[in-house]
């Protein structure tokens, strides 16, 4: 370095002029802490979005963190937890036992509400117990952004929708250092080689699965889990609740207001061999629907209360039990062919399964697996799997995969299933002794009246 750019020191004594001049007029003003602080209750903490509570704000700066911890606590904000470097191992426990939703109930505690952190808790740590994120910057390496949401978007979350917020440097700042661009850029890369399906960062991104989930498939599954978190909240709040309606007699039965199904019943049948949820109609049509369509009828708001069943009620239950009982006797007597005993559906499915035990890629355990599984499908052991399979056999015509790719995938789905615990039972012809004991149970049912 110059010695003559030390003995001038020019540029210190400016710099040293510049820190005086902010020392004696300090800002007062901080417009973006302002607007986060604004927002904090009418948007961050709304319980229609964020129903337990809980924030996750990021920083790349420690200073930053600090510093916000300090001015929320000026707010009147107390159940505040900032991490950094310095202190995440020592309040790792702490961080687990106030935003994990997977430890036990009993080791859940309530003591803190918000978490201001630097990247330290971007990996490696569960916080799902919240599900709103704050990028109060962005950070240099986008990938972080992934990382950093990651941290809620858990198996176990309570919540169904993640929420992620990002301040976006100023247009002035940006056009100097395009780091939004930069940010846009890295993450496009990430959506268009591995087929992310969410925008990160900005809804300019744009996101696509190839083909291999279409959305009501992803619907339906996000609408799936949503229900089953639903009944894991109602079991862990409500346990004497949940035990009495476990315990609940077979063929349980209600009568509920709804003017626009009247004289419909919507119904649960099940026995050992297969389950099914049915829709009778007022026509005195019989409709067979998922889980999650059935779901959407049954659900009902807790101030709800019964009605007389209609006339039709025991009518349109026997033409449900009729139609499953018809359909175990179609799969009891079928063979192993492709016939005319099964449906349309069952025929897809099987006919694509076929395929691969003729492809010379196939191996001896996957032939036996492929075989095991149609045995499942003909008769009908689990619902699913033929739908899952034609939904795979549809998406792949709008997706370029080799023949290895769609074998993978086939496989996916078939190991889904406990296929080599019924290997015994699915080679042994069913008889009429065997059909006479699965006889339909008639699990739960409610129709539909004006109520009047």
């Amino acid at each position: 370095m110059s010695t003559k750019f030390f003995t001038n020191e020019g540029d210190n004594t400016l710099l040293k002029k510049f820190a005086g001049v902010f020392e004696h007029n300090a800002v007062d003003q901080d417009p973006k802490l302002e607007e986060f602080i604004r927002h904090m209750n009418d948007i961050l903490f709304d319980p229609k979005q964020n129903p337990n509570k809980k924030l996750i704000v990021f920083s790349e700066s420690k200073d930053t963190t600090t510093y916000m911890y300090k001015a929320l606590k000026k707010q009147g904000f107390d159940r505040i937890l900032c991490i950094d470097a310095g202190n995440r191992h020592t309040m790792r426990e702490t961080v687990k036992q106030n935003f994990d939703a997977n430890i036990p109930i009993a080791e859940q505690k309530y003591d803190y509400d918000i978490i201001i952190t630097t990247e330290v808790l971007a990996e490696g740590v569960n916080l799902h117990r919240a599900n709103v994120v704050v990028n109060y910057d962005t950070p240099w390496n986008a990938t972080r952004l992934m990382q950093r949401i990651g941290r809620v978007n858990r198996i176990g979350s309570h919540a169904p929708v993640i929420h992620n917020y990002i301040f976006y440097p100023t247009a002035k700042v940006d056009d100097d250092i395009e780091l939004k661009k930069k940010a846009l850029m890295k993450l496009q890369a990430f959506h268009s080689a591995l087929g992310e399906d969410s925008q990160i960062y900005s809804q300019d991104e744009l996101v696509e699965n190839f083909g291999l989930f279409e959305k009501n498939h992803k619907e339906d599954r996000d609408e799936h889990l949503v229900y089953l978190m639903e009944l894991r909240r109602f079991k862990e709040q409500h346990p004497e609740q949940f035990r009495i309606i476990r315990n609940m007699p077979l063929r349980a039965r209600t009568g509920r207001k709804d003017k626009t199904k009247d004289q419909t019943t919507l119904c649960f049948i099940r026995n050992q061999r297969r389950d099914a949820f049915y829709f009778a109609t007022k026509a005195g049509g019989i409709e067979e629907l998922t889980f999650v369509e059935c779901a959407r009828q049954f659900k009902a708001e807790p101030p709800e209360s019964a009605i007389p069943l209609h006339e039709r009620h025991h009518e349109q239950v026997a033409l449900a039990v009729e139609d499953f009982a018809d359909k175990l006797k179609e799969d009891a007597v079928g063979t192993n062919a492709v016939d005319v005993h099964q449906g349309p559906h069952e025929k897809k499915a099987l006919a694509f399964l076929s395929a691969f035990l003729k492809l010379p890629i196939t191996g001896e355990v996957e032939r036996h697996k492929i075989n095991a599984a149609k045995q499942a499908v003909k008769l009908a052991r689990f619902q699913k799997l033929q739908r899952d399979v034609n939904k795979l056999q549809k998406n792949i015509k709008k997706a370029k995969m080799s023949n290895v790719e769609i074998l993978d995938a086939v496989m996916k789905i078939i190991n889904k299933y406990p296929l080599d615990e019924l290997d015994e039972s699915l080679d042994t012809p069913v008889s009429v002794q065997q059909f006479s004991d699965m006889k339909p149970e008639i699990i739960i049912s409610e129709s539909f009246g004006k109520g009047e």
